[in-house]
Formats: C-alpha cells, sequence, structure tokens
C-alpha cells in the first residue's frame, strides 16, 4: 500500500495536468460535447481543493453556450497581453532568445514522442501541460517549475481579470507547489515592467495560432 500511493499521486497530477491543458485549449465543439467525461475524469480525482478547482470552471464551462466561452477566450488570452498563454514570451519577449527557448523545448518534446503540428508553438501552456502530463520521470514537472514564475504571472492576470480560466491556473499551482519567493519577484518585475521587445529572429516560429495547433494533435 505504502509503494503504491506515491504512484496514485502521479496519476492524480497526470489527470490534473492533462485536463487543465485541454481545456485551456481554444473552446472546440468536440471538447465541449464532451463535457459529461472531463467532469466524470475531475470527479474521479480525490477529494481536496484540486478537485474542487476544477468543478469550479466546468460549472461554468457546461452552463455557458459555446460562442460566450469563445469570446470570452479569445477577449482574455488574445487579445489582453498579460494573459496569454505562450509563456516564452514573457521571459524573452520579441527577442532573438525567444526562438533559441521555442527550439529547446520542441526538441525536448520530439525526444519524448509528443507530436506537434508545424503551426503551434511549443511554450504555449496546454501543449506544455501535456507534455508535463505523459513526460516519465518527472521530466514535464521539470520543465514547467523552469516557467513558474510566467504560470504565476498568468494566474494572477486571470484573477485580476475575474475569469473563470482562473481555476484551472489554480489547479495548475495545486500541483506544482506554490511559487518560490524568487519565482514571485519574477512575476512582479514582468508584470510591471512588461517583456523585452527586439522584433528579430523569430520568422521560422510564425504567429501564435491559438485556434489550430492543438486541434490538430487531438
Amino acid at each position: 500500500m505504502i509503494r503504491g500511493r506515491p504512484r496514485r499521486r502521479d496519476a492524480d497530477a497526470s489527470r490534473t495536468l492533462d485536463l487543465c491543458g485541454l481545456l485551456l485549449e481554444y473552446p472546440h465543439e468536440r471538447t465541449h460535447a464532451g463535457a459529461g467525461e472531463l467532469r466524470d475524469a475531475a470527479d474521479g480525482l480525490p477529494d481536496g481543493p484540486t478537485r474542487d478547482a476544477l468543478r469550479r470552471f466546468l460549472a461554468w464551462w457546461t452552463a455557458v453556450p459555446l460562442d460566450a466561452i469563445r469570446r470570452h477566450y479569445v477577449e482574455t488570452f488574445d487579445l489582453k497581453r498579460r494573459c496569454g498563454l505562450y509563456l516564452t514570451y514573457y521571459e524573452e519577449g520579441d527577442k532573438r532568445g525567444r526562438g533559441m527557448a521555442l527550439l529547446r523545448l520542441r526538441k525536448l518534446y520530439r525526444a519524448a514522442g509528443l507530436p506537434m503540428a508545424d503551426d503551434e508553438l511549443p511554450d504555449f501552456l496546454p501543449v506544455m501541460l501535456e507534455f508535463a502530463a505523459s513526460a516519465p520521470e518527472g521530466r514535464g514537472l521539470t520543465v514547467l517549475g523552469q516557467y513558474r514564475a510566467e504560470i504565476e504571472l498568468v494566474r494572477l492576470a486571470l484573477v485580476d481579470e475575474g475569469s473563470p480560466y482562473a481555476a484551472l491556473l489554480d489547479a495548475v499551482t495545486l500541483v506544482l507547489g506554490e511559487p518560490s519567493a524568487v519565482d514571485r519577484a519574477r512575476a512582479a518585475t514582468v508584470a510591471a515592467q512588461g517583456p523585452p521587445q527586439e522584433l528579430v529572429g523569430l520568422e521560422p516560429f510564425g504567429m501564435p495560432d491559438v485556434h489550430g495547433g492543438a486541434e490538430a494533435r487531438r
């Protein structure tokens, strides 16, 4: 029994990250139609704040028409830069260094066997959560930990906006643990100053497309 507990906790964490990744993608009809299965998956988690956060989001997500969810998604993640889901942007902005960070992530995913669409950027949080949910030996959590400050920044922005999507970032935080003092300081700095700007070096990666790439993998 004692040996089985860590495996159960790992399985619960993976399920949580997988659900959050799926629900943070652009709301497609197929995903919305599977609301019952998603509720069942959330209900299968142990009683506690993680399950409560997912239930809170799903209560809104299943009660609101799909068109309204889509409008909220676009207004939140596409039109508000501080709520963007492309995590390397907060650290690198439009500098050349962001291209190197994207290449590193893409190579990491390919080595782990995670298929990606060509029009999909590897720093898109749903992609990172999918990798974290499936990568062996805790590698995915290690990668997410490297972007802990950025995840906290997005979470706080969603809380400030009063977005129901904040509940999903709450669930991710419960899996990762609270950010360190250093991560909080980094998040506060980026929130105050914004990401750096240098509009060169990103041409090979194209523009983010939250409405297409992720769906190609499903």
